[in-house]
């Protein structure tokens, strides 16, 4: 039961499920999430603990930094959720399309080589 309640109370935040949904669409680091949810490093940093902890989300250390990725073990899961529980109304649809619009300028402009590895 504490498990559940782990899990439930760390699904139970905006940001977080913000950044599983990032993050079930590929690998990032911290600055390429503080890129994309226009937040601090303390504050994305916060929020990942809470997520690892839960074992929601995993890390990998990749050189000089640490990327960030859904276990495999809860990816499907997850996507199940955002689908079916989680039905997306018109604003996270639009928060969505930002995010995602916000990924492909981080890859575009290599936030990860600019930012972490200066």
């Amino acid at each position: 039961m504490r498990n559940a309640v782990k899990t439930l109370k760390a699904l139970a935040d905006p940001t977080r499920l913000r950044i599983l949904r990032l993050l079930l669409q590929r690998e990032l680091c911290v600055c390429e999430l503080m890129f994309i949810l226009r937040m601090e490093q303390s504050r994305v940093s916060h929020q990942l603990r809470i997520l690892r902890d839960a074992d929601l989300v995993e890390d990998l250390r990749e050189g000089k930094w640490m990327t960030y990725r859904v276990p495999r073990k809860v990816r499907e899961s997850l996507r199940r959720m955002f689908e079916e529980v989680l039905k997306a109304g018109p604003e996270d649809i639009r928060e969505a399309a930002q995010d995602k619009r916000r990924i492909a300028l981080c890859l575009k402009e290599e936030i990860r080589k600019k930012r972490c590895l200066s």
